[in-house]
Order: structure tokens, then sequence, then C-alpha cells
């Protein structure tokens, strides 16, 4: 049965249905009129009931049937143009593909909620202030602090303490087999609260968490019991050592829950008052949560937290004799906050949430640009097939036909698009975690693949459908076919249309170069940031031992390292440079009271400077028989800051516990904790360290800096591991990494963003392109007589061209300005994640309009050469 008379059959199917129901309609009132009631009266025309039922039924049957053929029919004119129509697809898909990947690491991240009960009533404690002029947040606690403050909403709120997630070295068998896992201190009843139940075991519990270091149990994960014991039922009971205590292993957690810390997968759990801290009012060693009860106003638990924590700092403050009055008013004026935490809380989410949302908003720009893009594809073909519309119109075809048959042919586009971008989300996501993985600390990310993504991505599809094909559907519905058959409605006024989205597609395209041109240039000023050292063939051996040891046994690790092949020289140091460790201190210069600026310190040992190839500006290294307190060496910034600027050797700098040294030399300044930062006021202190009655301190831990010959320098990395403990069988290496990955550590979320950004760039510019061609080609199509008539009365080839181009360059500039304003206007949700950026800068305007100004030029070229080819005879002769 051919289209047409399938059209024929559904018209008439349906009209004879309608006057079925009508002539029901009209029998059923005669018979009430008459004094039937309504059941005589559906007896009495039964049959015709029947009848109306299996109409309807028909009528399902050929709206079913139109479908199928409209799909067929669809299908085949997708057929006919595969260039095009693989172009339509593949940036859709594209587009559709990285939308849902996006929302899958936004919905990891930030919105999937714990699988524990009531997410929704449980809130992340912070504290804000102003410093510096600008509002910072720390949502670090002291646990005596922690105690005060859960008294003080019991009945109203339970809180939480959370320790932030530790890789930390642990032994199972012997302390020659040390092994990493990711480790918190939780308090017990954690697990009670959140309504878990135990996979295996039992979980801990309140009289886990009473007393200080009297409960060393644990409970590990399911993900760890997984992979690490392969599920093994006989690990209840078993053993392990971390730092001085040995925990029994008396649960595993349920499957699902795998920590409240966003982005790691705890691996342990032990309960809070294990935790060396836990007695110590001055260390903020863990987040608090506070599951909310349901019906509780969150303002007045919010404001007795905030009370309690002020009354418990102010007593605190009273010990501070070496601040002044205002910086302790600083301290103290901070204002409690409650933080929604369904999502759990960690330092990734805020690390990377900004960046993900503006991901987020890019993608979406690219999504729109290709909708824009099938947009005038649509509007282009609807145009070709006017007659065809006007033609089903005149044998009966109603207006929600047409836009059937023209959506039915958007929704395969849109679903086989959906299907490839399904396979890109599937690979992109992962993908981009990857990109953000530090090779000693991945980030484990749950990235299921569930109803939620599967309803996004639906979702999406079916927008993405409605958002192209609408607009082409209802304009091929309001076809007349009267008009149409005698040659169309104006071409001009569809032109226009397109012309818009033209605009549109330019201004979004502007923003994405925009944005990916700032984040490319900050990811560029961070990593051609100069450190002050030579990070290349540098190797660091974060390194730890059984107890503390006598600075003598380190000293003889370091010197067996020194006759490794391959290794120039070694050092150690409390930490590697930028590996995010701290230590800070108010300073006092020659006995004068502490200052408001805060010294940074770090212990190094006789060569570190060297070793680091940092430069010696001033005064002598560290000797062998130095230590501290005793002599110091300082950076420049330091000199700057606490000496004006005056030589400093020979000089005396305290701090606030009277630790008094002297200045024996200035080094270049180097970037501290974070290459992001200011350089920071350092002192670096030795090594070895002495008690106030002048006895040497062991130490537990350090770092043997090592510069080796080898331009790869892990490649001594296994040989290394192995010779720390053949030195001294008491010292076991944790942890290497070279000091060039530690600084390429610094850039991830640049580098990510830089990629990304000029990824979907290049998308963007090219799926504009793609657009202007398109349209280009659709205005030469319908202006082919005109061109002829032009060129046969004498136009010249460069008149051709600007009567082909005039029109979109047009568009073009508006849309280059609307880009502008749109750029400016988003500066300010991006700001946290530049670098010394200036982004109303000439060159950050000027460099967007310039590639998209290039890429219409190229896109119009075939156009222009296509206008100018035209036959003036042939078009005359045409009809």
């Amino acid at each position: 049965m051919s289209l047409w008379s399938r059209i024929a059959n559904a018209v008439r199917a349906d009209r004879l249905s309608r006057e079925i129901d009508e002539e029901i309609a009209s029998h059923m009132e005669e018979a009430t009129e008459r004094g039937r009631g309504p059941a005589e009266a559906r007896a009495a025309f039964g049959s015709a009931l029947r009848y109306a039922e299996e109409s309807r039924d028909a009528k399902l049957v050929a709206w079913l049937d139109s479908l199928r053929a409209d799909a067929i029919f669809g299908w085949r004119q997708l057929m006919k143009k595969k260039a095009t129509s693989a172009a339509a697809v593949l940036s859709l898909a594209l587009a559709i593909g990285a939308c849902t990947g996006a929302f899958r690491l936004i919905d990891a991240l930030l919105l999937r909620p714990l699988p524990v009960a009531d997410p929704g009533h449980l809130y992340s404690l912070a504290r804000q202030a102003f410093f510096d002029g600008k509002l910072q947040s720390y949502d670090g606690w002291a646990y005596p602090a922690f105690q005060k403050m859960r008294a003080a909403v019991k009945g109203q709120a339970e809180l939480l303490a959370i320790s932030y997630s530790q890789r930390t070295d642990l032994t199972y068998k012997s302390d020659q087999e040390m092994e990493k896992a990711e480790v918190q201190y939780v308090s017990g009843w954690m697990f009670g609260t959140f309504g878990l139940r135990p996979a295996l075991g039992r979980l801990l519990t309140a009289n886990d968490d009473l007393k200080p270091r009297a409960h060393p149990y644990a409970v590990l994960s399911y993900d760890y019991w997984t992979h690490r014991f392969a599920r093994d039922p006989n690990v209840i009971g078993r053993t392990f050592r971390l730092s001085d205590d040995l925990y029994e292993i008396v649960g595993v957690g349920p499957r699902p829950f795998t920590g409240t810390e966003t982005g790691t997968m705890t691996d342990i759990f032990m309960p809070a008052m294990m935790y060396p801290g836990a007695v110590h009012d001055d260390w903020t060693w863990h987040r608090t949560l506070a599951a909310v009860k349901a019906g509780v106003a969150l303002e007045p638990v919010r404001a007795k937290l905030h009370a309690t924590s002020r009354a418990f700092e102010e007593e605190r403050a009273k010990g501070f004799t070496d601040m002044s009055k205002r910086d302790i008013d600083a301290f103290l004026n901070q204002t409690l906050v409650l933080e929604p935490a369904a999502a759990g809380a960690s330092g990734l989410q805020s690390d990377y949430r900004v960046s993900l949302i503006a991901l987020g908003v890019l993608v979406a720009l690219v999504l729109l640009i290709a909708c824009a893009n099938v947009a005038n594809l649509m509007t282009a073909q609807a145009a070709s097939r006017a007659r065809e519309m006007a033609l089903r119109v005149s044998i009966g075809a109603g207006k929600w036909r047409l836009v059937q048959l023209v959506l039915v042919e958007s929704a395969i586009l849109a679903c086989i698009s959906g299907a490839m971008g399904a396979v890109f989300a599937w690979w992109s996501a992962p993908f981009v975690v990857g990109m953000i993985n530090p090779r000693d600390n991945p980030v484990r990310l749950d990235l299921p693949a569930d109803w939620r993504v599967l309803g996004f991505g639906l979702a999406l599809t079916l927008g993405v459908m409605l958002l192209f094909g609408l607009a082409p559907a209802l304009r091929a519905s309001a076809v007349q076919p009267a008009s149409a058959l005698k040659g169309g409605d104006d071409p001009h006024t569809r032109r226009r249309t397109m012309h818009v989205l033209i605009a549109a597609q330019v201004a979004f395209c502007f923003l994405v170069l925009f944005v990916a041109g700032l984040f490319a240039e900050t990811f560029d000023r961070l990593s051609h940031r100069p450190t002050g050292f030579v990070a290349d063939r540098l190797l660091t051996l974060d390194t730890v031992a059984q107890r503390d040891e006598p600075q003598v046994l380190w000293d003889q690790v370091a010197e067996h390292l020194r006759g490794v092949p391959g290794v120039r020289s070694v050092a150690l140091a409390g930490w590697p440079l930028l590996s995010g460790g701290a230590w800070n201190r108010l300073i006092s210069v020659n006995g004068a009271p502490p200052g408001p600026v805060l010294g940074h310190f770090l212990a190094v040992s006789p060569g570190w400077v060297d070793t680091m190839r940092i430069p010696l500006i001033d005064g002598r290294d560290f000797r062998p028989s130095d230590t501290w307190p005793g002599v110091a060496i300082v950076n420049e910034t330091f000199v700057k800051q606490f000496f004006n600027g005056a030589n400093p050797i020979g000089q005396s700098i305290a701090t606030y516990g009277d630790r008094t040294c002297k200045v024996v030399a200035v080094v270049r300044d180097a970037p501290y904790r974070s290459i992001r930062e200011p350089i920071l006021p350092v002192v670096y202190v030795p090594f070895h360290r002495t008690d106030e009655h002048g006895a040497p301190q062991p130490q537990r831990d350090g770092t043997f800096i090592v510069r080796t010959s080898s331009a790869n320098p892990m490649a001594l990395a296994s040989i290394l591991r192995r010779e720390v403990p053949r030195a001294r069988p008491e010292f076991r290496v944790s942890n290497i990494r070279t000091q060039a990955e530690l600084v390429r550590a610094q850039t991830l979320r640049e580098r990510l963003l830089a990629m990304l950004g000029l990824f979907f760039a290049a998308v963007a510019l090219l799926l504009a392109a793609v657009g202007l061609y398109g349209v280009l080609d659709y205005s030469v199509l319908q202006r082919r007589r005109e061109i002829g008539i032009r060129m046969a009365i004498g136009a010249q080839a460069g008149s051709i061209a600007r009567l082909v181009t005039v029109e979109v360059f047009g568009m073009v500039l508006v849309g280059a300005l609307a880009g502008i304003a749109l750029g400016l206007a988003s500066v300010r949700y991006i700001a946290a994640l530049l670098y010394q950026v200036k982004p109303t800068g000439l060159e950050m305007m000027a460099l967007p309009s310039a590639i998209i100004m290039a890429a219409a030029l190229v896109a119009a070229l075939p156009a222009v050469i296509h206008a100018v080819r035209i036959d003036p005879v042939a078009m005359l002769r045409a009809d």
C-alpha cells in the first residue's frame, strides 16, 4: 500500500469514528429524554457502543500504523542526505554525550545522596570569617568543642565527628609488609544514626567511643573487604597495626556505604576516641556532621551550636598570651553555619564544585549550538518539502498529522544521537576522573549508570528533540496549499529565522571560546610560574619508622642512599615542597612582640638547599652540628616582611614558644604548599631537633630528597625502596613521588579545565561553522534565480559574494557582540578559577573574535564559489 493510500485510509477511519461517536451521543440523549435510564439506553444501543469501541481500537491501530509509516518515511528522508544526516547525528551525539557525562560527574560529586537514612536532614558544620578582606570557610573542629556542642543540641540533633580521610600506612602480618589504606576516625554512634546494618560481624557503637584509646576496634568497608580480602568471612578477629596501636577487625560495613567524604572511598573506620588529637583542644582534625531530627527548626540549632562554639573558643583564648586583642577578636568573630551535606562533605567537592558547574555550562552551550544547527537543517528541509506538505494537506491530512510526521523524523535523529551519546558519556566521565587523579592518592568516585543517569539521558534526548524539531514541525503544519503550490511563502521569513539561529550560535560559540581561553591562559601562567628550585631528576621518599628513632639513624640511612649508583645527592626534610604540608607560628624579631604575620617553617638537613638547587643569596648552609632551636635560614619574602629588606644575617627570631634562633643565611623564594598562593615568609630550620634541655629528639617520619643522575628518576624508585630498610630495618618507605609530579599536581584542576575547555571550544567552533555553511548554502539555493538574473545583467563576482554573505555576516557580528556581553557577565562566576588573567583585556576579547571571523570566512567560501558558478542561462530557462 502506498503512502498516499495509508493517509487516505487513516483519514477516512478517523472521520467514520467521529460520525459514530456523534450518532451514539445523539441516540443516548433521545433515550434519556424519553424516560429511559442510562443502563437501558446503553443496553438499547449496546451494539452501537461495541462498534464504537471497535472503532476506537481501529483508531489506535491506524495511529500506530501511521507512526510506523512515518518512521519508515523519515528514515528514507534521512538516508537521502547521508552526509548531512551524519553530521547532524554526530554533532548531537557529541553534545548529548558531553552533557550526560557532565551530569554523571556533577551527580556523583555534588548531588547523589549518601546511602543513609534521611540524608536530607544531614548538615556539615563550618566556620566563616573575613580574612584579608575575603570570606573564608573552614570545617575543622577540635574534639572537646565537639563534645560540648553535641551536649548543647541533644534531643534536637545528633552530632557526628568524622575525621578527614587519611591514606595511612598499616601492617597486617608483620612490620615487613607495610601497605596503605584510607582510614577515618568516626563517632561510634555514626552507623546507628545512619541506620546502617553490617554485612558481616558488627559495626561500631557508642560504647566503643567512650574513653581515649580504650577501644581499638575497626570496621572495614565492603569495597575494601572485597578487593583486599576477597570477601573472606574469617576476616573478623584479625588484627592490624597502625602507629602504636593494634586494632581488631569486628565487622564489615554495608555494601553501598563507603564513607561520607565524597571522592574518597574509606577502607577502615575506627572510633574517634582512638585518634591522638581527641584530648587536645587545639587540634582541628575532624569534620562535624549534624543529623537534625525531623520537625526541628534549623536556626535554633545553629544558634545553640554557635554560642557553644564561641564560649569554648573564648575560654581557650584566655591562654593566648602572644596575640593582640585585635587578633583575638578576629579569631573569635567567626560565624558558625550549617551547610547541606546530603551528598557528603569533602575537599574534592569544594575544589571542583565551581569547575564542574563551569564545564556543565560549557557543554550545555555546545548542546544549544548543536540544536540550532539541526534546527536550521530541519528548517531548510521543511522549505524544500513545502510542496509535499501542501499535497498532504490537500488530500486531507490534519495539522497534528503533519506535526507527527516531522517530529518522528526528529525523534529518529534524537534517538540515534542519544544512543551514541550514551556510549560517549559512559567513556568520558571515568576519563575525566582519571585526569584529576594524583598517582599516590587516586580519586575514587562512584559513577553508576543507574536510573538517575538513564532518566537524565532520556529527558535530555526528548528535550533535544523538541528543541530542534518542534518549531520546524509547527511551521510545516501551518503550510497553505495554494500558496505552497504556487511557489511558497516569502523565503525571506525563513531565512530571517535561520539568521537569528546563526546569531545565537555565534554568541554561544564566542562565550565557549572566551571561557576556554581564560582557562588555557590560567593553566599556562601557573604551569610556567617559577618555582625557585629545579624539580627535574628529584625523587621524594616519604619514610616512616616503627617508633621514634634517634636522629643518627636517619643520617645513616641518608648516607647509605648516597652510595647507591645513580644517586647524586641526598637530603632530609620534614616533607617535600608543594606536598601540602604546613607548619606555622607567630614570629618575634630581635625580642620584639610577635607581629600579625605568620611565619612558615620547614625542617631540612644540611645539603637540602643544594639538592633542591635553590640559590643561596647570602650566608652559609646548615652544618651537621646545627640543631633547632639554634640557627635558621630564611627566604627573601621573610626578609622583606620581618626585616624591611635589611640584612638579617646574625639577627635573632623566635616563635611564641620562645624557641629562639639566629639567621645564618638567606635563600631565594620558592612556593611552600601551593603554587597558586603568594610566596610565604618561610623559615628553614635544622632537621635535628632538641628539647628544652638540649637533648636530641627522636623522630618517626621524614622525607628523603634524592637527586638522581637519570632523566627518569622513577627508574631508581624500586631500588631505593629496597635500600632504605636494608640500611636500617626499622625504616620503611611509605610513598615515592617525583618532585616534578608534585609540581604537576598543583595544576591538575587547571589542566582539566584547559583541556576540556579547548576541546569543547573546538567542537563549538566546528558546529557554528557547519551551521553557517548550511545557512549560506540554503540562501544560495533559494536565491539562485535572483543571482542568475543579476549575473545576466552584468553583476561581478565580488557583488555576488557580498549579496550572499552580507546578511549572514551581519548576524555573525551581532552574535559576536552578544557573546562579548555574555563573556563579561560570566567572569564574576569563574573568577575563583582564574590566576593572574585579566578577562577584560583586549587580547582575551580579540582572539575569540578573530577565530570566529576566520571560521566564518572559511565556512562562507564554498557557498560563494557555488553562487558565482551559477549559469545565468540555465537559471533563466528554469521554471
